[in-house]
């Protein structure tokens, strides 16, 4: 059985899970639906068609569900959906869809979105991923799983970060990011790859290895950018690096942030 402190508001419609915890002064909307053991501490507010996964807890003053910050939303029905074991502290703001983006801004599992981290609409965020303080994602980007967005920083709508890349503090982000990529500096300048969250998540030494001379030769090889990052597809034997070449080579509506 949920609990509910008795200052909450709790609307009719709600689905509430098995030993969800609503603190004071806390409101939640007629179309939200808490899973198992969802904890808001008090003054959270979560509105909207959300969905969020068992044992997130939402912090004080945390807005969730929302509705976009887009002049061309017009009151359409549209979607937030948050994955397991989140923690969205004091502050953070997510939004649910627009119908021209999809209708429907997802976070994935054990996400931790720090004090005053925004997500736009129609954004999609993999499993494991960190907004640290103020950070910011547009509308219609796509973070992959394990991305880190360091504190005070920005990322322009419809850019993709992909897995496993960590973007510095105080910088922003314009143009797509490579798998493993480190960025920082104000403009957002790819500064090679995230080798310490490669090792502390264990991948292999030869993997690491083959993704840094994957890098090189992007960065130094003959012809194009895509030329380069067609000729390594054809070459490489490794996953990680598969990976970087599947992402450059697939639909995207930015350019690249490209190695130097």
């Amino acid at each position: 059985m949920a609990q509910i402190h008795p200052s909450a508001i709790v609307e009719a419609g709600a689905t509430l899970g098995p030993g969800c915890k609503i603190g004071p002064f806390c409101t939640v909307g007629p179309e939200v639906t808490l899973g198992a053991g969802v904890e808001l501490k008090s003054h959270a507010v979560v509105t909207g068609w959300t969905e969020i996964g068992d044992e997130t807890i939402i912090f004080p003053f945390a807005c969730v569900g929302e509705v976009p910050q887009d002049l061309k939303f017009k009151g359409e029905r549209t979607r937030l959906t948050i994955g397991k074991r989140c923690r969205i502290r004091e502050g953070a703001t997510l939004n649910t869809g627009t119908e021209g983006g999809g209708g429907i801004t997802r976070v994935g599992d054990d996400c931790l979105l720090m004090t005053g981290a925004h997500v736009g609409h129609d954004a999609t965020l993999g499993n494991r991923v960190i907004l640290a303080n103020q950070a910011a994602i547009a509308g219609h980007c796509q973070l992959g799983d394990d991305v880190i967005i360091g504190g005070l920083s920005g990322v322009h709508q419809w850019v993709r970060i992909g897995h496993g890349a960590i973007i510095g503090a105080v910088t922003m982000v314009t143009n797509d990011v490579l798998p493993h990529g480190l960025v920082q500096g104000p403009r957002g300048d790819l500064d090679g790859l995230n080798l310490v969250g490669l090792k502390r998540r264990g991948v292999e030494r030869a993997e690491i290895t083959a993704l840094r001379a994957g890098y090189q030769m992007l960065a130094q090889g003959e012809g194009t950018f895509l030329d380069r990052a067609r000729k390594l597809a054809d070459e490489t034997d490794s996953k990680h690096v598969r990976e970087m070449t599947d992402f450059i080579l697939s639909a995207t509506d930015r350019s690249f942030l490209t190695p130097k």
